[in-house]
């Protein structure tokens, strides 16, 4: 395919071609003539593209779907647009948002699972490579304007530092001009670490004073489509809104929640029950279609205690709150866009959830999402969660649903989040919108799509090529098959008819109807027992009778079986699924999963106006003794105040700091309880080293142990930390030198951040008692059950 110059577009970028016609030695000689510059365009057919992509939201949640979450704005575009019924996702998010933006299988483009846990094999190294360029570079090089605001989680640890590489961020090889969001796979939606590009940005307003994050993404969308459509009329955007909502934290204003008091009030059970009529009546699901029952894992509704009940339904107006609130700002940006005139020619794909609704919340929920992260969910008891129930959605919590609803949002499917193997975790609501290019409207669309698919079906409507070359660089085919055979024709027969499925052992084959599928790891069970993978149970199902999954044919036709497990092999071993490798807390360590690690040995020096260092750019002192160290100037008279270093944030963290002239050491377990060491004397005028010494007590995870706080070598205070968190502190905030931006890690010294006397540099020293080289998942258990 070649533009109207004769160029060729199928090799990225364009070469520029020479103008080999008469050169006249005086510019003023009339025959002096040369062709015009004209700006790089695509086809002049091509349309705006706008692609929105909830987190974390089951195919039974939003009113479009038939779910409790009211969302006008998705059946707004369902109304004018096509509803795509048989829409599936990878069941989880990095993995998902790797394929959209590429093209290719997660695996392919090395997106096995989350870049957390990426190992140095090919399908899981958390690296796209560049053989397989991002559909945004594409169409960059092909003259679109290009943009993305919200979540971004394929960018490996090793390179989430400031001093990256940014290949993998969307202002490098990702392909987009402009970026205004997050890099991780989760984020405060009050205090929310955020960049520009690649520069870290602070938010220009408070909670107390309004601020929520999806409003503040939508904003920026807005403002930059109206600027991209005032300066560049005639060059067509590409726009990626990716709000981290409405993954957990559930984070919304006290009035959305509200709306839904008492509509929880039935229990999980009797709402899927509920869901499956709605979902009938909208035609979503076919009449015929039966619900799956609960799995033995999660337990009745009427099984849970008086006490849990209120506090169940709580998080779950809140959830419904926050997917409500968040359709909300979608709206704000298709309205913008029609305000502009735009909105008939922008190809809008609408797709309602990265995979199916997390149940990484435990049976109970969670106030803190990260106590089970860290393996030690039981600290937040019943008693607990009842006294804090009212905190949920504000920034107070860090708050989960129950594994009841998330099941419950995913019906009426089997499972959820991760658990590619079902329906339930991979097929997401999804909703395309184009009136200058789709005839029919208000239609549904029942034929198999994945989200491989986006891309070759934005190529198809702009007239590009799949690039053969990009950068100098031989590009592979395209994985997925594009969609636009089905938006005028309800009957067409289905063309992508082969897809396998794996995330974290759960793995699955489509073909032609037909599904065989194996569940191998529960979501929430973190320390699980697994079995081996040829342990594992296969089942059959025959969709062109079985919409759900509900009936497992295995028994009664093992043949059939039999070759669709031979399939998935054959096509596990095309896309780099193998080997699969279900291990869990293991892969957070680097040493075991093979990966490369920013900063390593046993000490590391940070200096003053150093922020936004995730964890994965710090050295890592979990389940080890450690000592920190400060070297300060402070002036005469000047009583010191302030952080010295703070990593982690309200949820989790420590820091060492001054609070009226004395040195500090808090260490915040799970927002829960806050461990402060003082020291008895004041840090005196001058240069001194201040320094806060941890020693482990060692003999597994999660241990507490004694703090010695010194000012140039002699020792001024000491105390103790009871216990620690072994894995994570936290998913959004990060190390930060003379301040605590976000959220302050201890209550001790919010107001008083930033450190009011000069820094040196800081220094993080570890020691050699390293126990995490030995994760086990017993282990892990047994701390759990030692908190109850």
């Amino acid at each position: 395919m070649t533009d109207p110059t004769g160029q060729n577009r199928a090799v990225l970028p364009i070469p520029d071609r020479q103008h080999l016609g008469l050169v006249t030695y005086d510019a003023k000689d009339p025959d002096t003539e040369f062709p015009p510059i004209t700006p790089l365009l695509p086809p002049t057919v091509a349309p705006n593209v706008l692609v929105v992509l909830l987190d974390d939201v089951g195919y039974g949640a939003s009113s479009a779907f038939g779910g409790p979450a009211d969302t006008p704005t998705a059946e707004r575009l369902q109304s004018n647009g096509l509803t795509y019924t048989r829409f599936h996702t990878t069941a989880l998010c990095a993995p998902t948002r790797a394929a959209l933006l590429s093209g290719r299988n997660h695996h392919s483009v090395g997106m096995g699972s989350i870049t957390e846990t990426a190992t140095s094999a090919p399908g899981l190294s958390g690296l796209r490579p560049n053989t397989k360029a991002a559909l945004p570079m594409t169409l960059k090089l092909n003259g679109y304007s290009t943009a993305q605001f919200g979540k971004c989680h394929e960018v490996p640890p090793w390179q989430t530092s400031p001093v990256g590489p940014f290949t993998s961020w969307p202002t490098g090889e990702g392909g987009f001009e402009h970026f205004y969001g997050f890099i991780g796979g989760e984020n405060n939606q009050y205090y929310p670490a955020l960049y520009e590009g690649v520069a870290p940005v602070e938010p220009d307003k408070t909670p107390e004073e309004g601020y929520h994050l999806t409003e503040d993404l939508a904003d920026h969308a807005i403002d930059w489509v109206r600027m991209q459509k005032s300066l560049a009329p005639d060059k067509p955007f590409f726009v990626y809104f990716a709000p981290g909502a409405t993954h957990a934290p559930h984070h919304v204003p006290k009035e959305w929640a509200d709306k839904y008091e008492g509509r929880f009030a039935g229990g999980w059970d009797a709402q899927r029950e509920s869901i499956l009529e709605q979902q009938k009546q909208r035609g979503v699901v076919p009449a015929d279609a039966v619900l799956t029952p609960r799995p033995e894992a999660i337990p009745a509704w009427e099984d849970m205690s008086e006490e849990m009940k209120p506090v169940l339904e709580r998080q779950m107006e809140v959830y419904a709150g926050f997917l409500e609130h968040t359709d909300f700002h979608v709206g704000r940006l298709v309205d913008a866009i029609e305000e502009l005139g735009a909105l008939d020619n922008t190809l809008v794909y609408y797709i309602i959830g990265d995979n199916g609704a997390s149940a990484e919340g435990t049976i109970n929920g969670a106030f803190n999402e990260m106590a089970n992260f860290n393996g030690l969910a039981a600290i937040e008891t019943p008693e607990f969660m009842a006294e804090v129930k009212d905190k949920f959605g504000t920034k107070d919590a860090y708050n989960h649903y129950s594994v009841g609803w998330a099941w419950a949002m995913c019906t009426p499917y089997q499972w959820t989040k991760q658990v590619a193997s079902h329906w339930g975790g991979t097929r997401n609501g999804t909703i395309v919108h184009w009136p200058a290019g789709i005839r029919t409207k208000g239609e549904t669309r029942s034929q198999f799509a994945h989200v491989i698919d986006v891309a070759p079906t934005i190529l198809e409507v702009a007239k590009l090529p799949e690039p053969t070359f990009v950068n100098g660089v031989q590009q592979s085919p395209i994985e997925g098959t594009s969609m636009v055979y089905t938006f005028d024709d309800a009957e067409a027969p289905e063309r992508h008819d082969l897809q396998y499925f794996e995330m974290a052992g759960n793995r699955g084959i489509y073909y032609k109807g037909w599904s065989a599928v194996t569940r191998h790891s529960t979501p929430w069970l973190f320390a699980e027992v697994l079995p081996a993978l040829d342990d594992d149970v296969w089942e059959l199902y025959d969709g062109s009778q079985d919409w759900t999954q509900s009936n497992d044919l295995a028994a009664a036709m093992p043949e059939k079986l039999a070759a669709l497990q031979r399939l998935w092999l054959i096509e596990a071993v095309k896309y780099n699924v193998l080997p699969i490798d279900d291990r869990r807390f293991e892969r957070f360590n680097p040493h075991i999963a093979g990966r490369p690690q920013l900063v390593s040995g046993n000490r590391q020096v940070l200096f003053p106006g150093m922020k936004r260092l995730s964890e994965h750019s710090v050295l890592g002192i979990k389940n080890r003794s450690f000592s920190v160290t400060a070297a300060v100037d402070l002036a005469d008279g000047v009583t010191a105040n302030g952080v010295m270093i703070a990593q982690g944030g309200r949820f989790g963290g420590w820091a060492l700091y001054a609070r009226e002239g004395r040195a500090k050491f808090v260490y915040n377990l799970l927002g829960m309880t806050e461990f402060v060491i003082g020291s008895d004397v004041d840090i005196p005028a001058g240069s001194h080293q201040i320094r806060a010494e941890f020693a482990y007590d060692g003999g597994g995870l999660a241990r507490g142990g004694g703090v010695t706080i010194y000012h140039d070598g002699r020792e001024v205070g000491s105390g103790r930390v009871e216990q620690t968190q072994p894995m994570v502190f936290s998913a959004d905030e990060t190390t930060d030198i003379g301040d605590d931006y976000g959220m302050p890690v201890s209550v001790d010294y919010s107001g008083a951040t930033t450190f009011n006397a000069r820094i040196d540099l800081v220094q993080i020293d570890v020691g050699d008692d390293d126990h995490t080289h030995l994760i086990d998942p017993e282990e892990v258990a047994r701390v759990a059950v030692s908190r109850q």
